[in-house]
């Protein structure tokens, strides 16, 4: 076995509630290696053409890389595969954050499923066991909940888990997958992929370490690859101002989408750049698996009538724009609370945006009025309308 590898692919059928464990030779893993090459092999070799993505018959792959979970620097990512409900093409999605190293230190290198189960339920995998456990009790809560009670069930608060919230359960075609409430498998609606199967969330706990050929020489290039990145101004920018940093760029060049793309222009631009951003919402920055950059934001509002909590994370610049200057929006306090709701629900903030701000285009050219949106006034900048959409 290549090294890298666990040698074990598990499959789980949820109408029969039946796993079994392949074992893959060599070659297959020198030829499709991991990730979405792995993930479109057993799309192509098991999914019937004009498949529906919301029957049983759709797989919903999980594979991470053959260097996610290694000490390798910036690399701890894994990929979600399934025809997509979204586009009627295959779908794929990364994510980073710990649950994809969790899977591979649990034992396996992809997890293939299919079928749907009658009942909501969750996976629980552990150093190479496999539990379907019954998510009745979970089914219509928010990700923050599932998370608090899933951890509590398994006595064990590191465990790593991916999961749906309502978005996914309601088959939203745009609904994520989220590990770690902030680090998602978006834009393709592959939540509701997972929500079609009823399959509330696969919590993974891995304590096996991961083979290396050469644990000195890989030690020594991830040293050296680690103060390249660091000594990289723009790695040094992305720790600092996070993806954000971008907003400044867009907004002096006229190009930063607003009011539904009809305009580059945003006068009020300033206020969501990554330096007001750091001034105002910002409460510290997190990494994922084995990097040293540390860009995912970390927000907190605590006032008495709008409250953020940090454990979601914080918007990135497709959420600032999309749930922000996409709008009409240039408070960044809001445009937090937006991204948390999001996050709870699973749903993608680019495509709640962009649904968002489409709908008010049609309210200010009248296609849509108050009769329609039972009395809300869906103008552009109206803040608090945004959150009662969401």
């Amino acid at each position: 076995m290549p090294y890298g590898y666990t040698g074990n692919i598990l499959h789980v059928d949820l109408s029969s509630k039946k796993n079994w464990i392949e074992h893959p030779p060599e070659n297959f893993y020198r030829t499709y290696w991991g990730g979405k090459a792995l993930a479109l092999y057993y799309m192509l070799k098991e999914m019937k053409p004009h498949t529906d993505p919301l029957s049983p018959d759709n797989l919903l792959i999980f594979a991470p890389s053959v260097i996610t979970g290694t000490p390798a620097p910036a690399i701890p990512r894994y990929t979600v595969c399934a025809k997509s409900p979204l586009t009627g093409a295959q779908g794929e999605a990364e994510a980073g954050g710990w649950w994809g190293p969790e899977l591979k230190k649990a034992g396996f290198d992809a997890i293939i499923i299919k079928g749907s189960s009658p009942t909501p339920v969750y996976l629980y995998i552990k150093d190479g066991k496999i539990e379907i456990k019954n998510a009745a009790h979970l089914w219509g809560k928010d990700t923050g909940e599932t998370q608090r009670i899933i951890k509590n069930e398994l006595a064990d608060d590191k465990i790593r888990i991916a999961q749906i919230g309502p978005a996914g359960e309601n088959l939203v075609r745009f609904a994520n997958i989220v590990n770690e409430l902030k680090h998602f498998n978006g834009r393709n609606g592959l939540g509701a992929v997972m929500g079609s199967k009823k399959l509330k969330a696969i919590a993974v706990r891995g304590t096996k370490p991961i083979e290396l050929y050469n644990k000195e020489r890989v030690s020594q290039i991830t040293k050296e690859i680690t103060k390249r990145v660091m000594d990289n101004p723009l790695s040094r920018d992305l720790r600092e101002l996070g993806t954000p940093a971008v907003v400044r760029g867009f907004y002096e060049a006229g190009c930063l989408p607003s009011y539904n793309w009809t305009t580059g222009y945003f006068k009020e631009g300033e206020n969501l750049t990554a330096e007001t951003y750091n001034k105002t919402i910002l409460k510290g920055t997190k990494g994922c698996f084995a990097c040293p950059i540390r860009c995912k934001r970390v927000v907190e509002v605590d006032e008495p009538k709008l409250k953020v909590d940090p454990a979601y994370g914080g918007p990135e610049y497709e959420t600032i724009a999309a749930l922000g200057s996409l709008c009409g929006i240039s408070d960044l306090k809001y445009i937090a609370k937006a991204n948390e709701l999001c996050n709870k629900y699973t749903m993608d903030t680019i495509s709640t945006g962009m649904v968002i701000a489409f709908a008010m285009q049609c309210y200010k050219e009248g296609l849509l009025t108050k009769k329609d949106t039972g009395g809300i006034e869906l103008t552009f900048g109206n803040k608090e309308v945004v959150l009662k959409m969401i």
